[in-house]
């Protein structure tokens, strides 16, 4: 296996083909967590995964796991339980609360989490510039579920999601997918499968193809207009 390579901070990422001579597609270590440094590294399909005690690891992972957010699969209880009204939904309400209950709801608590304090504090900073966005459900008044990540172009990349009940992140993930389709997003990133994203439309595509989105979706940089989501997300009316 060839060396991992190690990044100074103004090192330049290796290319992303040089991911897939490493497992998972782990493509570099190092570098930092500065707002440019990961707007660099999503416009290139590299993300940062890594736990307390490990230095920043970066990823590129072939074949990538995304959502056509107009392909959602909606289940019909899914559907009965967004219209029964028991749930609301918000955006950028509470940034924060939604990276911490992601990085402690269930059992990341007694597991770990790759929410670092250093992903923390640098998501949150993306939040403060207009990058990261989160989009919370709520259930009695109380924070139920929720996703966060970034938005870059028309692509969202998802970062992380979370449930306090039934229902509660399928209904963010459902609404966060409507929303964005409204404004001509074409991509909601998963990063890696699993069988619960499979189950609600997500499907793998190569890199060749993620790629060619990035250059078309995510080039140049432009963030979220966020006054119009908001008003994509009024019109959700169960």
């Amino acid at each position: 296996m060839n060396k991992l390579p190690w990044l100074e901070i103004d090192d330049p990422f290796p290319p992303v083909m040089a991911a897939l001579r490493e497992p998972n597609g782990l493509l570099a270590a190092g570098a930092d967590l500065s707002p440019a440094r990961l707007l660099d590294a999503y416009t290139h399909g590299i993300f940062p995964w890594y736990s307390d005690g490990e230095p920043i690891l970066w990823w590129s992972p072939a074949p990538r796991c995304v959502i056509l957010p107009e392909r959602f699969h909606a289940s019909r209880s899914l559907q009965k339980t967004w219209r029964s009204g028991a749930f609301t939904v918000t955006i950028n309400r509470d940034f924060p609360a939604v990276m911490s209950a992601c990085a402690t709801t269930g059992d990341r608590a007694e597991r770990g989490t790759w929410i670092t304090r250093e992903m923390f504090d640098a998501y949150c900073t993306m939040h403060r510039l207009g990058w990261a966005h989160s989009l919370e459900t709520w259930h009695d008044g109380k924070l139920a579920g929720g996703i966060y990540g970034i938005a870059i172009g028309k692509i969202f990349f998802g970062e992380s999601m979370f449930s306090r009940g039934s229902n509660a992140s399928k209904i963010a993930l459902w609404m966060l997918c409507r929303s964005l389709h409204t404004l001509g997003f074409r991509l909601v990133d998963c990063q890696m499968e699993s069988a619960h994203l499979l189950s609600l439309g997500a499907q793998n595509i190569s890199r060749a193809a993620f790629q060619s989105a990035l250059q078309q979706l995510a080039h140049p940089a432009t963030a979220l207009d966020v006054q119009e989501w908001q008003k994509s997300i009024e019109t959700l009316t169960p």
